[in-house]
């Protein structure tokens, strides 16, 4: 054990010990014993407790957790503080820039138990709210946590995916490359990725791997390949073996193994993979849809879908402003939505009980609605705002606000955000008795999930898809890339049973509004379709369903 691993073991006590509220003079004491220990020459580790207490700028104190520390690597009172810091929260601590009294708040006070969830907290804007913070710190936490998760083995779909268009690009114009296209994982949209994979057709694969070394630098290997952090997969062959082989690796195993069992292939003569699905007698299937989940059975009985595109949205529901913890007023992001081209802009901020959001009391609610309908008038029916909420569903599954209150707002959105560690039977209850309240009209995020950050909590997705299904309510696919939640391996049967989906941003500032696109990225996967696609609908069929659902 060397001086900065002692060290760094006396500086973690004084932070937890001011994480804990300790006394402040022992923790000045820890804190300055680290720093003078981790710049002593001499090595620490095999001495006597006395030769310890003997050496200056040590003391008896801190010999004694020294002595403790190379023989068990803590000591007693680390260990008890250890204890009572859950592991995320010290995985936090380990953040730089974040102090042990800034990661109090971030604990204590709003929640936050992990870099995931802190992650999610700062795009949601909750940290800016917070004294002794503000957006240059959050986005500063942002960009740490961010690289921590490039640097694992797995990452997010929205954040690979403009690095391999950039990556797709470059390779472009490459004089070796024939052709050059995204493949597995990337191509068929999957929300969590291992790498990034492109499939490139050269008849000089010698030349190709010369220009890329030329242009990249020899420090990769053809083992590991990284672009900007993240790890590359390259599949290199012959122009003439190009599309069977993009098919093979864009497509899910059994998929590509039943298309091929009804045509024998001549790779030489296939020109797109339009072709493939010709010679074996079927319409063509999307990359993202080959997933072997009776996309096959469709197109043999001419029913496959026509999956939703993102021009097919017509506008955002699930929204945050500045009432409750969004960077950007809402006529600001009314008038961003009229510039994309959108119909509708739904907002729907958080409710009473999201005191860490900032959430509307019923006082706030109506002062609210009234700039609604204020700034509606400017539009003249050629654009609407739609007052919503979202309501939060309280432990015992009531909502957040009474039915009087409820039946104000034009739509609401019910969703869970405390007390997330439940068994499946009182997520089942909890969400169930909130679908069948009857103002909910989209069940929020159903699953809590925050991917490669935390997991959902357990519910049984069949029975909450029947329960909406049996009380009009919509469910919405949060398309904030961090979520994605419902997941797409549901989509089919919510689809079955009648139940309309809705692509919802959960944006807090107006740069949100473009996470809509990862959400339309995997409904494809789950074969939704514009006509089942609740926000893909005009203004005139919302404002209809919307009243209905009221009783008005």
């Amino acid at each position: 054990m060397t001086n900065s691993d002692i060290a760094d073991i006396l500086k973690l006590y004084a932070d937890l010990s001011e994480l804990h509220n300790g006394n402040p003079f022992k923790i000045k004491s820890f804190a300055a014993a680290s720093f003078r220990i981790d710049k002593m020459p001499e090595p620490l580790f095999g001495k006597s407790l006395q030769e310890l207490e003997a050496m200056e700028g040590v003391g008896k104190s801190i010999a004694q957790k020294i002595h403790e520390i190379c023989s068990a690597n803590s000591f007693n009172e680390l260990t008890e503080l250890m204890e009572a810091t859950p592991e995320g929260v010290r995985d936090i601590m380990r953040i730089k820039g974040i102090g042990p009294k800034k990661v109090a708040i971030i604990w204590k006070e709003i929640g936050v138990e992990s870099i995931g969830e802190l992650l999610y907290a700062c795009k949601e804007n909750r940290l800016a709210q917070f004294k002794g913070f503000g957006l240059k710190t959050q986005e500063a936490i942002i960009k740490q946590i961010e690289f921590i998760f490039v640097s694992a083995n797995k990452f997010h779909y929205a954040k690979a995916y403009p690095v391999a268009l950039k990556l797709l690009s470059i390779l472009e114009e490459f004089e070796t490359i024939e052709k050059v296209e995204l493949s597995g994982e990337i191509k068929r949209n999957f929300e969590i990725l291992t790498e990034i994979e492109l499939i490139v057709a050269s008849d000089d694969e010698a030349s190709f791997r010369e220009e890329w070394l030329q242009f990249f630098g020899e420090e990769e290997s053809e083992e590991q390949i990284k672009f900007e952090g993240y790890p590359i997969q390259l599949t290199i062959v012959h122009p003439d073996e190009f599309i069977l082989k993009q098919f093979e690796k864009s497509s899910n195993a059994e998929h590509f193994k039943a298309i091929m069992a009804r045509f024998e292939p001549k790779q030489n003569s296939l020109k797109n993979e339009t072709e493939i699905y010709q010679a074996a007698g079927l319409p063509f299937i999307v990359s993202e849809y080959r997933e072997n989940r009776g996309e096959i059975e469709k197109a043999i009985d001419n029913k496959l879908p026509i999956l939703i595109e993102f021009t097919d949205l017509k506008g955002p529901l699930h929204n945050h402003s500045t009432w409750s913890d969004g960077l950007h007023t809402i006529e600001t992001m009314a008038n961003y939505c009229i510039e994309k081209g959108y119909e509708y802009l739904g907002m729907a901020d958080h409710s009473k009980s999201a005191f860490y959001a900032n959430g509307l009391s019923e006082e706030k609610v109506i002062l609210q609605q009234a700039e609604i309908q204020k700034i509606n008038q400017k539009y003249a029916g050629k654009f609407k705002i739609f007052a919503g909420i979202e309501c939060d569903i309280l432990y015992d599954g009531q909502m957040d606000y009474s039915n009087e209150i409820l039946k104000t707002f034009d739509y609401v959105v019910a969703s869970v955000h405390s007390i997330l560690k439940m068994t499946e039977e009182k997520a089942m209850s909890r969400l169930i008795r909130a679908i069948e309240n009857p103002y909910t009209t989209i069940l929020g995020h159903p699953t809590g999930r925050l991917l490669l950050m935390r997991e959902g909590y357990p519910i049984d997705h069949k029975k909450i898809i029947d329960a909406c299904a049996a009380n009009h309510v919509i469910m919405e696919l949060n398309a904030n890339p961090y979520r994605l939640d419902m997941d797409w391996r549901h989509i089919d049967y919510a689809l079955n049973k009648g139940v309309m989906i809705s692509i919802n941003p959960d944006a807090h500032e107006v740069e949100g509004f473009n996470d809509m696109f990862f959400g339309v990225a995997v409904a494809r996967k789950g074969g939704l379709y514009k006509e089942m696609c609740f926000n893909a609908q005009d203004m005139n069929y919302l404002s209809d369903y919307f009243k209905k659902k009221r009783g008005v």
